[in-house]
């Protein structure tokens, strides 16, 4: 090692000062809108000119670079391919979106907190494989047997496999450097996590594929700046959008990649913009092109999502309930299609009553009671999300010399069928919203109290109006206490079935909370009425799609003696989640992240800002170390990346698991290549040729090394185990549990 001298300019050959505008113009003089483009824009990790291919590749080596990509391609699909049957019985969340796959083939309505591109993919490679669309999902560890399950795991492992593939061209694109993408795609394909996500009929292989194309998308139309309005140029920003539609077609953190995508945009704006070459003619060209791409193609194939998504399930099925009566009226099988009943309420009714708050509920109750120190121990009355026969109520007169129709103003009692306790209100506290009063089922066979008595109230309406059925927006008074029959929205513990709160408010504005409406109507002594007039528009049940799906986002909260995560146990790998298997004779799977992979993630988290600081002050200083540009700019953008899609979930009080961490997971890794790229490539400021050379080999050889042996020891997680567990004798993983909080 030679020390730094002052006077000896040898030690500074790695340095280079900024380059001057006309060596910039000189360099970008074949584009006259390259004047304002830094030397860096077009030089690869040697410093001399890098070549554009077509399609936007800095290429060194053609067919090197070929071999490379074939041979990551390969270790990609052979890794997530292995064993892809295996275990031939539901996994974790299997349970769901097999199901969900399954009532696409048989067109069958359901509801999920989530955009429905994924479960539309999983349903149509479950038919194209041979799957009926029978198999039921029960739960998990239910064997698959004879049906043809295969299609939808594989699937979902093609699309895994295409994450280090995307992620190798994306870190290569914007480092120059084969070294830094290899690191990359290592990283990713020995991942023990990245394996186990994208074998089993999940939406996160989807969700990330769909990420990474939107990135790689981007980065591939930045490359193309001095080629504006070009076939290429048109290509990866359409595609960009194309991606970004699919990202939140599948997940609402699609939006995050979407938040990106956006900053970069504004930026790049920004930088056209600021080039005095251009005219506001063609800034404005620039500024449209990027509202098309990026703005109205997502938007459109968003809404055609949605649209093949309403025409394929047109058949009545377990979500009818979280929708509105006119919602339901289109659904075939459904008991309001087509459907014909009386047209004005009258006593003697049956009825069930249906709350206009989005996801409120049918009004509910059962023979359980509430528990002791909530309110008076009584029966439960909820608000319940799903047809059902506890939904019926009975009307019934409170003056006998009351019309047969209902009116606005009169005095009923309504009687729950099933077990012919009244609707009641009291001046007891509700459970879960103390400044409303709870509402019971009190009586015997219908004969109760004072407090069983509610005011009919049709909204916008005059004393004497009859109450429509479907139609009419009604609230309950309660005669004893003033206060209006309500859906909080808010989830009931376990005592409660997890069930909607329903309270009586003292607070009488009208919201769609406190408004009902009668949905189901018999009665054999009035004439009946069709109810085609009901079906809503395109655009209204796409708008109550969306928030039935937000308000069902916001209600997963942690149940009581639920596994749960904390977002600061993500990046550390402090715990898995168990896809399989419990024992030692059972077929188990545990989501894990390869510990080597996650914390050298880990380390170049904490190490890129400081590297960053030590390229800032010498490139204050006047020089610049070589890379210093591609790991401040590019580095910086992984690094904004991996924020979006990890901070956010610090604020979110929805239930979170581990595999929320993936998509972040993916941008550090990828920050990780080109941070420890940049610093093996460092030891030239330390030693001299070839002394640098071989501790810069020595480097990757134990990274790659490690990651490998990483891989050998812990990829029983991915592909399964039998027999003893890790702390038994004979296990595969014994001496592997390097953290108590792993449960495998």
């Amino acid at each position: 090692t030679t020390s730094p001298s002052t006077g000896d300019t040898s030690t500074l050959r790695h340095r280079r000062t900024v380059p001057t505008s006309s060596e910039t113009l000189q360099t970008l003089s074949e584009d006259r809108r390259s004047q304002t483009a830094e030397l860096d824009d077009t030089q690869s990790s040697n410093g001399t000119s890098a070549h554009f291919s077509p399609g936007g590749h800095f290429s060194q080596d053609p067919q090197s670079s070929r071999v490379v990509l074939m041979l990551v391609a390969g270790l990609c699909f052979a890794t997530r391919l292995y064993k892809i049957t295996e275990p031939p019985h539901v996994c974790w969340d299997e349970t769901h979106f097999g199901k969900m796959g399954s009532y696409y083939i048989n067109r069958t309505f359901f509801f999920d907190v989530h955009p429905p591109l994924a479960k539309m993919l999983i349903g149509l490679a479950g038919y194209m494989t041979g799957y009926d669309g029978t198999f039921p999902f029960g739960k998990p560890g239910d064997k698959y047997e004879h049906h043809n399950y295969w299609g939808m795991r594989g699937l979902c492992a093609v699309l895994g496999s295409f994450l280090p593939i995307f992620a190798y061209v994306i870190v290569q694109d914007l480092s120059r450097s084969y070294t830094a993408a290899l690191i990359t795609a290592t990283l990713l394909i020995f991942d023990t996590g990245c394996i186990t996500i994208s074998q089993y009929i999940l939406l996160d292989p989807i969700l990330l594929f769909f990420i990474m194309a939107a990135v790689l998308s981007m980065v591939k139309f930045n490359l193309q700046r001095f080629r504006p309005f070009t076939s290429y140029w048109w290509l990866w920003l359409v595609l960009t959008g194309v991606n970004l539609a699919g990202a939140l077609g599948v997940k609402f953190v699609g939006l995050f990649v979407i938040l990106l995508v956006g900053l970069n945009t504004v930026w790049d704006l920004w930088r056209i913009l600021g080039d005095l070459s251009l005219s506001l003619v063609e800034i404005s060209k620039h500024f449209l092109a990027r509202v098309v791409g990026l703005i109205l193609v997502p938007l459109f194939l968003y809404v055609t999502i949605f649209a093949v998504h309403f025409v394929v399930l047109n058949k009545s099925g377990p979500g009818d309930g979280f929708f509105s009566s006119a919602f339901q009226s289109r659904l075939i099988g459904n008991n309001l299609h087509n459907a014909s009943m009386p047209e004005y309420l009258a006593y003697g009714s049956t009825i069930t009553v249906k709350n206009l708050r989005i996801a409120g509920g049918y009004l509910h109750s059962h023979w359980h009671l509430y528990p002791e120190g909530v309110g008076a121990r009584q029966q439960q009355v909820t608000a319940y999300l799903h047809k059902d026969y506890n939904n019926v109520w009975l009307v019934h007169k409170q003056d006998n010399n009351a019309s047969d129709l209902v009116r606005h103003g009169d005095i009923i009692r309504l009687e729950h069928k099933e077990t012919t306790r009244n609707l009641h209100g009291h001046l007891h506290e509700a459970p879960l919203t103390k400044k409303h009063f709870q509402v019971t089922g009190y009586g015997i066979n219908g004969t109760g109290d004072t407090n069983d008595l509610w005011q009919v109230e049709v909204c916008g309406g005059q004393k004497g109006d009859v109450v429509k059925v479907l139609r009419s927006k009604i609230r309950f008074l309660h005669r004893a206490t003033g206060c209006v029959l309500y859906s909080s929205g808010k989830t009931l513990p376990k005592w409660g079935w997890e069930q909607v709160e329903v309270t009586c408010s003292p607070y009488l504005k009208e919201t769609p909370s406190s408004q009902w409406n009668i949905e189901d109507h018999i009665n054999p002594k009035l004439p009946n009425i069709s109810l085609s007039v009901l079906k809503p528009h395109f655009l209204e049940i796409l708008l109550e799609s969306h928030i039935v799906m937000i308000r069902g986002n916001s209600g997963l909260k942690p149940k009581d003696n639920e596994m749960n995560s904390k977002p600061w146990h993500w990046p550390i790998n402090y715990q898995g989640l168990r896809f399989s298997g419990v024992n030692d004779t059972e077929y188990r799977v545990y989501l894990l992240g390869n510990p080597v992979v996650w914390w050298m993630n880990l380390a170049s988290l904490g190490l890129y800002p400081i590297m960053v600081a030590v390229a800032s002050i010498t490139l204050q200083r006047g020089f610049s170390l070589e890379h210093s540009l591609v790991l401040m700019r590019e580095g910086g953008l992984l690094l904004l990346g991996w924020l979006l899609h990890y901070a956010p979930f610090y604020t979110m009080g929805r239930v979170l698991y581990f595999h929320h961490y993936f998509p972040a997971m993916l941008f550090s890794s990828m920050l990780t290549g080109i941070t420890f790229d940049v610093l093996l490539k460092s030891t030239d400021l330390l030693l001299r040729p070839p002394y640098s050379d071989w501790l810069q080999r020595l480097g990757q050889m134990v990274l790659l090394f490690s990651v490998l042996y990483s891989f050998y020891l812990f990829h029983p997680l991915s592909y399964g185990m039998t027999g003893p567990l890790a702390h038994e004798p004979g296990s595969a993983m014994a001496g592997q549990k390097w953290m108590d909080s792993w449960e495998f």
